[in-house]
């Protein structure tokens, strides 16, 4: 399963949060990004449970404020 957490962040610690997402275990890809939320991270788990414990994570770094998970919805099969 997949998921982006859309982060907000303290603003002299954007850059920090996109540098340190990547380093937690099923965290693929974290980004700086303009707009409504400052991190876009992309996760990979395999259950709800895993993306609890990986939203729990990213929430401990230093200057996560806020997050917004949206998770990524399979294609559909006819």
């Amino acid at each position: 399963m997949e998921a982006y957490i859309l982060v907000n962040a303290e603003l002299e610690m954007v850059w920090k949060v996109a540098e340190e997402a990547p380093k937690i275990d099923g965290v693929k890809a974290a980004h700086a990004v303009t707009g409504q939320y400052d991190v876009l991270i992309h996760v990979v788990f395999e259950n709800m449970e895993a993306l609890g414990e990986l939203i729990r994570k990213i929430h401990n770094l230093q200057g996560v404020t806020k997050t917004h998970t949206a998770v990524v919805v399979p294609p559909r099969l006819y």
